[in-house]
């Protein structure tokens, strides 16, 4: 199976990002990128050690730590999302792992508050139980977000504080719940390219693919261990995606962390080799990202259109009527 991916990954360009665009018009409609907005709920004072993270309380970072936000000021920013035309709202806590306290309880609120505006809700908050994923469920949680960053075999270089098999059983939790499960990864961070292989190999290998996949650029954070990393190349990003798009073919695959250094060309390349969802807004957690008036530009220049929230589930009916 790897040799197969990697034989993908590295098919010439042209012909790579020609035949992602096949796959993606044969099982999505390629003109739709679905529009995601990240809010961290909970800011700093992480205690993992997530070598790429200037949330962890260990580094020296310009990252203040801020409290769990008020309901209130999750739906204040749920409203502009939408008005800026985001169909799902990513809340962020920066936590080892949900723990069942009155600050789960609020999310839970949160959760319940931005659904009810027609919203698509995920939540991206470290491990979780299945019984947690359940409560989330209930809630009206529509989406969880893990991701394996990068291969089981790279991953201690990187992180030390919680294994590749919690990580996957967080997703197997989700799983069980019915809840959506997003999972992808970060290159740039010193892996190579079978690893990168690798860890797509891991996602496409999940019982289900999951229904999204970040591909996410390193961002080199002043004060963490990888501030001196460099950029990866806008065409390792291509091929990243491309890849995505062939193996996993009715996956969203999200181009994530990172766009604010691709150019509108760049990124227009990113889609046509499959990439059908972004995040919008001036800030992805903590690392700057290009705001909602600058990619409906593009996104008028490119001829393409917002998804609509829920598209392909049972609410999608009662939700765009």
């Amino acid at each position: 199976m790897l040799e197969e991916i990697s034989d993908i990954y590295n098919t010439p360009l042209l012909d790579l990002v020609f035949r992602a665009a096949t796959v993606h018009r044969e099982n999505k409609d390629y003109s739709e990128v679905q529009i995601s907005s990240l809010l961290s709920i909970k800011t700093g004072g992480c205690p993992e050690d997530c070598a790429y993270c200037p949330q962890a309380a260990r580094y020296h970072t310009d990252v203040k730590v801020h409290a769990l936000m008020k309901t209130e000021e999750v739906l204040d920013a749920a409203y502009k999302a939408k008005a800026g035309g985001a169909s799902r709202l990513c809340l962020g806590a920066a936590w080892r792992e949900v723990r069942d306290n009155k600050d789960f309880d609020r999310v839970l609120e949160m959760v319940q508050a931005v659904n009810s505006l027609d919203m698509e809700v995920c939540c991206t908050m470290g491990m979780l139980t299945e019984s947690q994923a359940e409560r989330l469920a209930e809630a009206g949680l529509y989406a969880y977000n893990h991701n394996l960053d990068t291969s089981e075999e790279y991953y201690g270089e990187i992180i030390s504080t919680r294994t590749y098999e919690d990580r996957l059983k967080t997703l197997e939790n989700v799983r069980k719940a019915k809840i959506t499960v997003c999972s992808g990864g970060i290159i740039g961070m010193g892996e190579s390219v079978t690893d990168r292989l690798n860890m797509l190999k891991t996602l496409s290998n999940l019982p289900r693919h999951p229904e999204s996949v970040p591909i996410n650029a390193l961002v080199p954070v002043k004060g963490t261990p990888m501030e001196n990393q460099q950029r990866v190349e806008a065409w390792e990003m291509i091929r990243m995606v491309a890849t995505a798009r062939i193996i996993m073919p009715k996956s969203v695959v999200r181009l994530s962390a990172g766009r604010l250094e691709l150019s509108m060309s760049e990124q227009a390349l990113c889609f046509m080799a499959g990439a059908n969802s972004i995040f919008a807004g001036d800030k992805l957690l903590t690392t700057p990202n290009p705001g909602f008036d600058q990619d409906m530009e593009m996104f008028d220049i490119l001829g393409l259109r917002p998804r609509k929230a829920f598209k392909g589930s049972k609410r999608e009916i009662e939700v765009n009527v």
